[in-house]
């Protein structure tokens, strides 16, 4: 796990990236996997690698395994911030989100062929811009999705140990308004605010927020105007949604493209883009009956299983929209995600390793073994 740590990979920092997924093949290489690395890129250009790793059990049923090797620290934080050890905890850039997770799932890969433990076949997909909401990734999980009878997502546990069965959906939205430019001192009266129509926009969209069970929304961004004497011609907002389900998320979006419609500053026009970025999470039958396995594996493994939901997002929120039983939250313990202080659980490492190999081994089979 060092190895990985020691290494920054932002986001769109193609060496970093290529670095943690050239020590990952490696492993995998050597444990018997075929290993098959894909140059991808975003509308922003090159991300690090993908990588879709396959190795044969032998026995019926198909796990996905899925992880991410990009991080969302720039480069030096490695140096600055090295892994190490306080307690029982281990700290470092990335180590929570989601380097351990990484390990976890080679580890329990290499535990089960290490102890003729029979399971089918695992496709493992490691890409580089979940960060960013995994745009040249998701057609790779979307393809092999429909493979596999389970799907396990390797972001960390929650604080608790939980595992994750339900992720809000997001939606990202811009609204723009055009106004008219005048000189606020000498002819203020032919100006057209953009900024003020923004401000009863935001309003309105905060006003949303309570109006569907488990949906929010936040204008996050606020740009407009110019100067300090000129009645601003022009202003954004952006707009962020999130829903547990997806008939309040659809809802959350018609009721933007109302409100994008309405003027309350005569003459600004509006104009609205939205695209979802994630769908949500929602607990199906198939994910409860997948965690109640998990619960029944860990009971046996001496561990207390619970659930979670959340309201952040991970590559589980594309397989569960398509009907896949999916689990996530199957790495290591850990917590502080995105800050200096992230963090994992030294002593989960070993029991959320067994509990993934478990898992893995459990899939295609009757009852989990």
């Amino acid at each position: 796990m060092g190895e990985l740590v020691a290494v920054d990979s932002g986001t769109g920092s193609v060496e970093g990236v290529n670095a943690v997924v050239e020590r990952c093949a490696g492993w995998l290489g050597t444990d018997g996997w075929t290993v098959d690395r894909h140059a991808v890129e975003g509308p922003s250009g090159p991300f690090g690698d993908l990588v879709v790793a396959e190795l044969d059990g032998g026995a019926p049923g198909t796990a996905l395994l899925i992880g991410h090797t990009d991080t969302v620290f720039p480069d030096g934080t490695a140096a600055a911030r090295p892994m190490r050890l306080d307690g029982d905890r281990i700290l470092g850039p990335g180590v929570c989100d989601m380097k351990g997770g990484l390990v976890t799932g080679i580890l329990a890969a290499e535990a089960l062929r290490s102890t003729g433990t029979a399971f089918g076949r695992v496709i493992f997909v490691l890409n580089p811009d979940e960060e960013v909401g995994s745009p040249a990734s998701r057609p790779f999980i979307v393809e092999r999705a429909p493979q596999a009878d389970a799907v396990f997502v390797l972001e960390a546990a929650r604080e608790n140990g939980a595992v994750v069965t339900a992720r809000k959906g997001i939606t990202n939205a811009r609204m723009e308004f055009i106004g008219r430019a005048a000189h606020s001192g000498v002819e203020p009266q032919k100006g057209r605010s953009a900024v003020l129509e923004a401000a009863h926009a935001t309003i309105a969209v905060h006003a949303l927020n309570g109006r569907w069970d488990g949906t929010t929304f936040n204008v996050g961004v606020s740009h407009g105007g110019t100067r300090v004497n000129v009645v601003p011609e022009h202003a954004t907002l952006t707009i962020e949604i999130r829903s547990t389900n997806e008939a309040s998320l659809k809802a959350g979006e018609e009721e933007l493209v109302r409100l994008a419609e309405r003027n309350v500053v005569p003459d600004v026009t509006t104009t609205l883009e939205m695209s979802r970025e994630h769908g949500p999470m929602e607990r199906s039958d198939g994910t409860a009956e997948l965690f109640e396995r998990a619960r029944s594996i860990a009971a046996h493994l001496g561990l207390t299983l619970e659930e979670a939901a959340t309201g952040g997002a991970s590559d589980a929120n594309t397989t569960a929209a398509m009907g896949v039983p999916t689990l996530d939250g199957l790495g290591p313990v850990g917590g502080d995600d995105h800050s200096p202080a992230e963090w994992i659980q030294r002593s989960s490492v070993v029991p959320r390793t067994a509990l993934l190999a478990a898992l893995i081994a459990s899939v295609g089979a009757t009852q989990p073994e």
